[in-house]
């Protein structure tokens, strides 16, 4: 289901005073109605979700009651949601709530990957300390969804497949998030072995609207997305971690704005007070693109005050550095939103 509507400048890199890169994309701005309240590029462009899912993906986990049958803390359950940074707090966090299922890390099927925070990475190198799959950005996801199993009673094995039933759960839960039917998701595989799925940013858009304000849905699952919210909130570290933005956001604003970041330059974020969710997509996924764009868009919808533009303010207009850490460029937006009337 290829999109075809042309992508928009959203974001200029430049050296000097000339612009040497530019990075083009798509922006959706819903209500919880699907109302567009803003956009650039097509806001209907088809893309893989990536790991802005996982805030869609843990609601069947908490609808089955696995928070209150295994007791999962609110670090736990951010770490459920989360794509982190592989910090010793995020493995020994998915280490524990695997502990809970009376299994260890060697149930997981993500892979093995080095944390993302440098730190973190050279911390293990000199420590000697093995790499494990508790340490893959993905751990607390996969953690999760073996959580789900031991509620659905559905087997351990082959629990990354499509037509296993956890999987297949999770399929129909982001269909209905996002009001578009399961037939029309196109299915991908995702870095860590489990199914990832396309939808339009505008039905992402409304799935993160609805999550931050759910009182329209079914009272189970909307009991779910506000014990997700309010996990983030109170953990947003485990969300992300150290140096990231899905984290500073969260503290920065107190709370009241929630992103979640995705692989090849996705991003959703909900405005829970508001009744509003916002997606985009970086057309060649560039990461260094997808947080200028997600600040510059939320202070164009008068979302962000001032003073949390200035403490994202790193995030928002990122300096280009050379080899000697001078500034010799900036990443800055180009691009103004198409407003509903």
């Amino acid at each position: 289901m290829p999109s075809s509507c042309v992508s928009e400048l959203l974001i200029e890199v430049t050296r000097g005073k000339l612009t040497e890169c530019v990075h083009r994309g798509h922006i959706a701005v819903v209500d919880i109605q699907g109302r567009l309240l803003g956009s650039a590029g097509n806001p209907e462009f088809y893309t893989f979700a990536r790991s802005t899912a996982k805030l869609v993906q843990a609601i069947p986990l908490l609808e089955a009651g696995g928070a209150e049958r295994f007791t999962l803390t609110p670090e736990e359950t951010a770490l459920c949601c989360a794509s982190h940074n592989g910090e010793p707090e995020h493995a020994d966090t998915a280490l524990a709530i695997l502990h809970k299922l009376g299994l260890d890390e060697s149930a997981l099927h993500c892979g093995c990957h080095e944390p993302f925070y440098k730190p973190a990475a050279d911390a293990l190198k000199r420590s000697g300390q093995p790499l494990t799959q508790l340490h893959n950005n993905c751990s607390g996801k996969h953690a999760g969804m073996l959580a789900l199993c031991a509620c659905m009673e559905a087997s351990i094995q082959e629990y990354t497949s499509p037509a296993h039933p956890v999987q297949q759960k999770m399929l129909h839960t982001v269909a209905e998030m996002c009001g578009v039917s399961p037939d029309s998701i196109q299915l991908g595989t995702d870095g860590c072995g489990v199914p990832v799925f396309a939808v339009p940013l505008s039905a992402l858009a409304l799935a993160y609207a609805r999550l931050g304000c759910p009182d329209q849905l079914p009272e189970r699952r909307a009991e779910a997305c506000r014990a997700i919210v309010q996990a983030i909130r109170k953990a947003p570290y485990y969300v992300a971690g150290t140096e990231r933005f899905d984290t500073r956001l969260v503290e920065v604003t107190q709370g009241r704005i929630i992103g979640k970041m995705g692989a090849e330059g996705v991003y959703a974020l909900t405005v829970p007070e508001r009744g509003i969710g916002l997606a985009l997509k970086i057309e060649d996924g560039a990461e260094r693109a997808l947080y200028p764009t997600a600040v510059e868009a939320l202070l164009q919808m008068e979302l962000l005050s001032v003073e949390e533009a200035a403490q994202l303010a790193g995030f928002h207009q990122p300096i280009v550095p050379n080899r000697r850490d001078e500034a010799v460029g900036v990443i800055r937006p180009a691009f103004r939103l198409k407003r509903a009337e």
